[in-house]
């Protein structure tokens, strides 16, 4: 098996052990989301616009997967003029920082995320924060490579990302995976239906109006097609507490 995998054109995807839990049980996602041509062999070779990190985590140093997966994004990386690393949850900051490190000097880079996204970087690591509207709101980030969304009532730390031109819609925490390949919506808080139905539900209605084909989720399978139909069963769906 490859190091990274294709879920959809333009869409790449890779999973590594969860690095605080269940550490030697679950494998979480992360995404690489490429924009721009793609050249069949033959053409003329163009550097693709920009390329998108989503959440990265990579396999600890003595995992025999960190090599071939650090030269797969290596070549990504290489085709692009820009990069920019996205993290939708501050818990998932990961590798954000040592990427952004590794390839900061070669392509122009920006690292996305909540503002208590920066709490977790070890080194002064510049942030660019993500702009957060009202829920329903879509800001356009990384030069409209991707608009942002704000969830919750109130305001959750987690950002949404939709791309697109991807037709894809990348999750953190707030929608997971499960083992029937079924996307459920994950409920962390230990709320009351009513809090679920009537506070957090309505803040994710807008994403299910978005034109999407792709489901990216940190936790179980993504989606790769059906995404828009797959996430309207997510959110008629009771919430659920566990995905594994």
């Amino acid at each position: 098996m490859s190091a990274i995998r294709q879920l959809a054109p333009g869409i790449h995807w890779w999973t590594c052990p969860h690095p605080e839990y269940r550490t030697k049980s679950e494998e979480v996602v992360s995404y690489a989301l490429v924009a721009g041509p793609v050249h069949a062999a033959g053409e003329t070779y163009t550097p693709v616009k920009a390329l998108a990190l989503v959440d990265p985590l990579l396999p600890a140093e003595e995992d025999a997967r960190r090599a071939p997966l650090l030269a797969a994004l290596d070549d990504l990386v290489g085709a692009v003029r820009r990069l920019e690393i996205m993290v939708t949850i501050p818990y998932h900051t990961r590798s954000a920082e040592e990427l952004f490190e590794r390839y900061w000097g070669a392509v122009a880079t920006r690292l996305w995320g909540n503002p208590a996204v920066a709490g977790r970087f070890a080194w002064d690591t510049p942030l660019t924060e993500i702009p957060r509207d009202k829920t329903g709101t879509a800001v356009p980030i990384a030069d409209g490579l991707a608009e942002a969304f704000a969830i919750g009532n109130p305001r959750r730390l987690e950002t949404p990302l939709f791309f697109p031109a991807h037709k894809a819609l990348a999750f953190g925490d707030a929608v997971v995976g499960m083992p029937d390949a079924s996307l459920r919506v994950w409920d962390q808080a230990d709320g009351t239906l009513s809090w679920y139905r009537h506070r957090f539900l309505p803040t994710l209605e807008p994403l299910a109006a978005l034109e999407v084909e792709s489901v990216l989720v940190t936790h179980g399978p993504p989606v790769a097609r059906g995404g828009r139909r797959a996430l309207r069963a997510a959110l008629d769906a009771p919430p659920v507490r566990a995905y594994w």
